[in-house]
């Protein structure tokens, strides 16, 4: 199996260049892999570009726009308001139905063209804001599938599974990317850059990791 080469799943949010920069420390060769599927910040896919082609990464787009519409949902149907908070006992709206399932089993036969057998996600179940196409259980369960599906061995890796907003700004400051992240990324789900509107549930989960961090590293440090 080749184990130099990566391809990320990318979007340029926070936790995809996160991913992106953290597969560039591991591997010798990588590739980004950015989807549009009908979602309303449709800017992500030309900062996604933009970033990549700054870390010296391949990039390509693949135009998934017939996600958006097999579901309802606030990401990809503007008539419908954005929950600012997850409703109790459900999903909250933002969630997009086999989003991360399509992604990764696209990014599967993609990779496989190229040899590639190595998938970087940027998931985590620590906050997954309720997605359950963010938990560990169904990514291994997807990587036994695809292995299957296609007679091939592929490694999902997921750098963020079990770390909190704030460690993956720590994790971002290690790979030297902090403030890449912080001005250059777009994890809005209203489509602002860097900080975002401060309003969507993408933003709050953000900004409340990052002051957490900060105030983190600001503590003195004890012998």
């Amino acid at each position: 199996m080749n184990k130099q080469t990566a391809l990320v799943v990318f979007s340029g949010g926070q936790d995809s260049t996160t991913c992106l920069f953290w597969a560039k420390k591991h591997f010798e060769r990588v590739h980004a892999l950015c989807f549009f599927y009908g979602q309303k910040h449709r800017e992500e896919v030309e900062i996604a570009r933009k970033i990549a082609e700054g870390a010296g990464v391949p990039f390509e787009v693949k135009d998934v726009s017939f996600i958006g519409s097999l579901a309802h949902n606030s990401l990809t149907d503007d008539s419908i308001p954005m929950d600012k908070e997850k409703p109790e006992g459900s999903v909250p709206n933002t969630f997009v139905p086999g989003r991360n399932l399509f992604f990764l089993s696209i990014a599967a036969v993609y990779a496989r063209e190229l040899g590639i057998h190595h998938l970087v996600t940027g998931v985590s179940q620590t906050d997954f804001s309720g997605y359950p196409d963010c938990r560990d259980a169904f990514v291994k369960s997807l990587n036994v599938t695809l292995n299957l599906a296609m007679d091939d061995t592929f490694v999902i890796h997921t750098p963020l599974m079990w770390i909190d907003k704030s460690e993956t700004w720590g994790l971002a400051d290690e790979l030297g990317i902090l403030e890449l992240v912080r001005q250059e990324t777009l994890t809005c789900y209203n489509g602002i850059k860097g900080d975002g509107c401060g309003e969507c549930p993408a933003c709050a989960l953000r900004l409340e990791g990052l002051q957490k961090y900060l105030k983190e590293k600001a503590r003195p440090k004890t012998k």
